[in-house]
């Protein structure tokens, strides 16, 4: 086999990567059948819960111009990725599947088996520019990474994006001919079109074919990535707002304003941090070393590598997430960049002690990541209302021995109409709204739980236990390291005013 470069072609170096395309295949089956549930806030709530609810006429939360309640402007949230969720469910629907948690299952199936796209790319990039022996390391990393096989398998825009950009850089690094670089530009742009911060990563790599004076490769990437906008992005947005790039503009708007106060940090070195903290010590901080020594030997992959971290770490919102959609990069530099050291501290004892560590912390942190159920009990007090007899649901989320309630995911009950009512202060009225009669209360954490049920058992004398919710093994131990990780146990208890 040959792979073009240009006018010539070059042999294919011959090497058998199916160990690891196998092994990265089973812990993302593992992670797809044994790690339900969701990571965090946005992705379920800016993703599933949009798109699912937007299948069953509901708009969760009120993006659609149409919708009562809605603000008259975009909320500045790109539709493409959310929107190939909503043809996803709606296929489903067709097709007489609607369970919650066998959609899910089958979403995380999909997610999984693109995701090898991103090993394989990664083991050719890796290859096509350095040897087979760096390929396999490569492969090993991004097949096995203790964070990866989770994160695949969620719907996070940062991680759902990378088959589209690792397969974009692919075709950039392999093939240099203008009308290659247009079909790399379009599988980039759909990055960008996932989330807009790619856009600072494909501004990076056309920079650089920019300075070498390559005018005709420069600009027919850039024409692919902005066609493949304009078809995602510009088409869309006039199709539901009447003008284009309306969620584009909207998100720039909030990010100029509001968007530098919403969780702000002040560590200017946590992604570099993320990036070699995932690699355990010393083998991250090798891998650090190693990435800034690739600056002038790979520039294509280095330049638009850094410059989406520099953009992120100057940004005062800053989310150890959003550096994810560079980590195959970072992997990939990191291995270049070590294998060209020939430094003494790098020699023999110290080089196979670094990949010992990183191999034992790996496997146990793979063990736990694969096998997590992520927001265990929020998921499983909300499915505990998917088959029961009572439309729209009024429920009370009695959070206050806790001081907070967590927001519920209406998607596992499919009960988009479901009324939720807090109570967090202890020294509120129990009822909250005294005119309204709850059929659920869900109760959280704890602590002092017998006596708050009591005192609703004086107003609901035939309310009775409906389902215990306890957080995962992983929930319940994040939330003892860090409190902030609300993963509280839930009681459901039904009052039987419906019945």
């Amino acid at each position: 086999m040959n792979t073009v470069q240009g006018n010539r072609l070059l042999p294919l170096k011959s090497a058998k990567y199916g160990w690891i395309m196998l092994a990265a295949l089973l812990v993302r089956l593992i992670a797809v059948f044994f790690s339900p549930g969701y990571g965090m806030h946005d992705d379920h709530f800016l993703i599933i819960e949009s798109s699912a609810s937007w299948v069953d006429g509901y708009d969760y939360n009120k993006w659609l111009p149409w919708t009562e309640g809605n603000r008259g402007k975009p909320e500045g949230h790109s539709f493409t990725y959310v929107g190939l969720n909503f043809i996803y469910f709606s296929a489903m629907k067709w097709l007489g599947i609607v369970h919650p948690l066998i959609l899910m299952a089958i979403n995380r199936l999909i997610h999984a088996l693109a995701s090898l796209l991103v090993v394989w790319f990664g083991i050719r990039i890796t290859e096509h520019i350095s040897s087979v022996e760096n390929a396999k390391k490569v492969g090993w990393l991004l097949a096995l990474l203790w964070i990866l096989p989770f994160v695949s398998v969620r719907n996070l825009v940062e991680v759902a994006a990378l088959p589209f950009l690792m397969w974009g850089m692919w075709i950039v690094i392999s093939r240099e001919s203008s009308r290659s670089f247009f079909y790399a530009g379009l599988l980039i742009g759909m990055a960008v079109s996932f989330r807009y911060q790619i856009g600072v990563f494909a501004i990076g790599m056309a920079a650089v074919y920019f300075f070498r004076q390559s005018f005709a490769l420069f600009f027919s990437f850039s024409a692919g990535v902005i066609l493949m906008f304009i078809i995602t992005q510009g088409l869309v947005d006039w199709s539901i707002w009447g003008y284009p790039f309306a969620e584009l503009i909207s998100y720039i708007s909030y990010n100029m304003t509001e968007g530098t106060e919403y969780l702000p940090n002040q560590n200017y070195l946590m992604y570099f941090l993320v990036l070699m903290g995932v690699l355990f010590v010393p083998l991250g901080i090798l891998f650090g070393i190693g990435f800034f020594a690739t600056a002038r030997k790979f520039t294509v992959l280095f330049v638009p590598t850094l410059v989406f971290i520099l953009f992120h770490t100057i940004y005062p919102n800053r989310q150890e997430r959003f550096i994810l959609s560079v980590l195959p990069f970072f992997l990939i530099l990191g291995i270049l960049g070590y294998s060209q050291l020939k430094a003494a501290f790098w020699q023999g004892r110290l080089k196979r002690l670094s990949w010992t560590i990183f191999w034992v912390f790996n496997t146990f942190f793979l063990l736990f990541s694969t096998t997590m159920y992520s927001k265990k009990s929020r998921v499983e007090a909300m499915y505990a209302l998917y088959d029961d007899n009572i439309k729209d649901e009024r429920i009370l989320l009695e959070g206050s021995s806790e001081g907070r309630v967590s927001m519920m995911p209406k998607f596992y009950a499919k009960s988009w109409n479901c009324v939720f009512t807090e109570r967090t202060d202890s020294t509120a009225d129990l009822r909250v709204n005294p005119e309204l009669e709850f059929d659920y209360i869900f109760f959280f954490g704890d602590e002092k739980l017998s006596s708050r049920i009591s005192m609703y058992q004086a107003i609901y004398p035939s309310m009775r236990l409906h389902k215990k919710c306890h957080p995962s093994l992983i929930d319940g131990l994040l939330r003892d390291l860090n409190p902030r990780n609300a993963n509280e146990y839930i009681e459901v208890w039904k009052t039987n005013v419906s019945e």
